[in-house]
């Protein structure tokens, strides 16, 4: 299984990057193909606590979903850090505990706390000197030169895109793998930032968000190596819920949409019974 610092290194074509937030979502991906996957901070404070990705999910709570998440797949997952949760001291401390968990690299932006989704309105940056603090505490805290630091701007939005190049030109300089420039506004901002900043760079493409959806193909041309998709099935599963709960209120049965339904068995292979059945006979009484 490759690396994801050797994902980001080969040039030759970018690797796209699911966004999950729980342990099942990311066995799926992991079943259909996916080399990596990402765990985001938008999912995990809807799916934990019902709440908007606003500054309401704590380090122990990324801590934890990243033990559960990394514990049940064997392919790198990135986790959605946010801002580190507080000074340089606990950004050392997390980048240390999601390493000992499983996780092979982090997002780590530079948001002013609390955050929010990098979609949203409303966001502010820190000044430039306390976030490089904190990426040099994430720099240093990491055991494995293989756990990957992405450096995340949000700067597009309250000070323009070109302080926010500015900002993953030096992010870069200090010393993180990736940049990840959020939430540009155009396909002539993204060929800008793909243009000026020589690094793997982030697209992150959310159905319905600020930045233009275009194919994997045309933003590896632009410069992106990682494309992520944070939200998808996020969307997909809350759409789909809310078809079958509505008719299950409706009509009182399920019948209906039994064909949108994954089958008994097909979900039981998805969380591996067959290989806990061959345990539980290989541990059974034998007198």
């Amino acid at each position: 299984m490759p690396t994801l610092r050797k994902l980001l290194s080969d040039n030759s074509k970018p690797f796209v990057v699911p966004g999950v937030y729980d342990a099942i979502g990311a066995k799926i991906a992991q079943k259909i193909g996916f080399e990596a996957m990402f765990q985001t901070g938008y999912g995990t404070s809807a799916t934990l606590l019902g709440m908007p990705d606003y500054g309401f999910v704590g380090a122990a709570e990324t801590v934890e979903n990243a033990r559960r998440i990394c514990a049940a797949v064997s392919v790198p997952v990135i986790v959605d850090a946010d801002t580190g949760y507080g000074n340089p001291l606990s950004v050392w401390k997390i980048v240390k505990e999601l390493e000992s968990a499983g996780a092979s690299g982090i997002f780590l932006e530079d948001q002013k706390w609390p955050k929010r989704c990098g979609h949203m309105i409303g966001k502010e940056v820190v000044p430039k000197e306390e976030y490089v603090e904190k990426l040099r505490a994430a720099l240093d805290a990491r055991k494995s030169k293989d756990f990957i630091i992405v450096a995340r701007t949000d700067a597009r939005a309250p000070e323009g895109l070109g302080t926010a190049i500015e900002r993953g030109i030096l992010y870069k300089k200090i010393g993180a793998d990736a940049i990840f420039v959020e939430a540009p506004k155009s396909v002539a901002e993204m060929k800008k930032i793909g243009k000026s900043i020589d690094a793997p760079l982030v697209a992150n493409m959310i159905e319905g968000g600020a930045t233009p959806l275009l194919s994997t193909k045309t933003l590896h041309k632009m410069g992106f190596k990682l494309i992520l998709y944070p939200l998808s099935i996020l969307y997909a599963n809350t759409f789909s819920s809310m078809q079958i709960l509505r008719e299950l209120r409706k009509s009182g049965t399920t019948s209906r949409l039994k064909k949108n339904l994954v089958a008994f068995d097909q979900f039981n292979d998805i969380v591996d019974l067959a290989k806990y059945r061959k345990m539980e006979n290989k541990y059974g009484h034998k007198f």
